[in-house]
C-alpha cells in the first residue's frame, strides 16, 4: 500500500517545494533595492552609489566638493571624462540600457569641449 502513494508523496512534496521557491522569488524582486546616483568633483573625482532603497539615500555625497549630478530608479547612468585634460570637459548621462547611458555621455564630453574623451565609471541599478 505504501509504494501505491509515493509517487502522489512525491508529486505534493515537489508542488510545495516549487510554489515556496517562487514565493520567496517574488518577495524578493519586488523588495529590490533600486535607486542609484552618480557624484562628481573636482578634476575627475567621481564616486557611484546603487542598490539603495530609495533616492534620498543614494543621493548623499560623502566628502566635501562631491556633487551628485543624476540620480536613477532601474536605470543606468555613465560619466566620461577628456582623458589628457581630467580637470576638462565632462559628460554623464542616464539611460534605460548601458550602452545609451555610455554613448549619450561621450557625446555630451565632446559637446563640451572635450578631445579625448572616455568613459570613466557606469552604475546600473536593479534592472538597468
Amino acid at each position: 500500500m505504501t509504494d501505491s502513494f509515493t509517487p502522489v508523496v512525491r508529486a505534493l512534496v515537489v508542488a510545495t517545494l516549487l510554489l515556496a521557491t517562487a514565493t520567496l522569488m517574488l518577495v524578493a524582486v519586488s523588495t529590490a533595492r533600486a535607486a542609484g546616483a552618480l557624484a562628481v568633483g573636482k578634476c575627475g573625482a567621481y564616486g557611484e552609489a546603487y542598490d539603495f532603497g530609495d533616492l534620498s539615500g543614494a543621493r548623499q555625497c560623502p566628502s566635501e566638493g562631491c556633487r551628485v549630478v543624476l540620480t536613477v530608479k532601474r536605470a543606468c547612468a555613465a560619466f566620461a571624462m577628456d582623458y589628457k585634460n581630467p580637470c576638462g570637459s565632462q559628460g554623464w548621462a542616464w539611460a534605460g540600457k548601458l550602452g545609451q547611458a555610455q554613448n549619450t555621455a561621450l557625446k555630451n564630453c565632446y559637446r563640451l569641449g572635450g578631445q579625448d574623451c572616455v568613459i570613466r565609471t557606469f552604475v546600473c541599478d536593479a534592472k538597468g
